[in-house]
């Protein structure tokens, strides 16, 4: 199981596909604030309701110096249909091999519906112009977290 990750640790480097195939790389957004969330799947009613949440507030949250980007462990076909279902302006990332959900401790065991199983852990990573986590939270709820880090940032 992976470790989570602690404010001041360094976010560990990644490049992934898009919804369009093209390479995202976390480098890309040095000298931006960049939100990193995790979500188990897309095209499912709180991953929806978390991606919507996050379009909606994301000329905010862009005012505000944040880039935002989802990653999941769908192939990139799936975020496109998504994204194109949605009308999703987030980056979102596909990681079919859990490599970088589990360098961020976002893939492991957990509850759900009272069992412990293995899987994604909704998590989101807060990670500074530097490329530091400023923030890790893990374990939230698909609904109230954007409004919940927009008011913790003092956004």
């Amino acid at each position: 199981m992976s470790e989570r990750l602690q404010p001041g640790d360094v976010a560990p480097a990644f490049t992934l596909p898009d919804a369009d195939g093209n390479e995202v790389s976390l480098a890309d957004h040095r000298g931006r604030k960049v939100i990193v969330y995790f979500y188990p799947a897309a095209l499912t009613a709180g991953c929806t309701k978390q991606a919507c949440d996050f379009t909606d507030n994301l000329d905010l949250l862009a005012g505000a110096g944040y880039d935002v980007i989802g990653i999941s462990p769908d192939k990139p076909e799936k975020l496109s249909k998504f994204r194109e279902q949605e009308s999703l302006k987030v980056t979102l990332l596909a990681d079919p091999d859990k490599q970088v959900l589990e360098s961020y401790g976002a893939f492991g065991e957990k509850k759900l519906y009272g069992k412990t199983v293995v899987g994604v852990i909704r998590s989101t990573v807060i990670v500074d112009e530097e490329g530091k986590v400023e923030r890790a939270l893990y374990n939230v709820k698909a609904t109230g977290h954007v409004a919940k880090i927009i008011k913790d940032l003092g956004i």
